[in-house]
């Protein structure tokens, strides 16, 4: 049954993460850690796990043919998200899971009211 409920949910973050361009963490996130009952950590990390191969293939061909891709910053980008994943995950570790859930939450709220609230 996990199998299913991991494929539908994966299908579903795919289908959210083409549509509006998020990398998945901040669907996958909440979804594994109430629906799944992961902890935040595990949470965390089983959606890093998603990332290692290469999942946002099929949407970023469909923008990059667009033209609404820039493979240049892209590039830049995932490096810099390479080397700076290794420290963001290591500190991770050293953080209680409900600061972490707590700051995750921050985050999200942020970016939300910002985006909503700018004109």
């Amino acid at each position: 049954m996990i199998i299913l409920w991991a494929v539908l949910t994966g299908l579903a973050v795919g289908a959210i993460s083409g549509l509006v361009g998020i990398a998945g963490g901040a669907v996958l996130v909440p979804i594994l850690y109430y629906g799944f009952k992961m902890n935040q950590h595990l949470a965390q990390g089983t959606t890093i796990a998603v990332l290692l191969p290469p999942t946002g293939l099929l949407a970023f061909l469909k923008y990059y043919k667009a033209g609404n891709a820039d493979l240049k910053v892209g590039l830049l980008l995932a490096l810099g998200i390479f080397i700076g994943g290794y420290f963001g995950g290591g500190w991770a570790q050293k953080i209680p899971d409900v600061v972490l859930r707590r700051v995750f939450a921050v985050v999200l709220a942020a970016t939300a009211a910002q985006m909503f609230f700018q004109k």
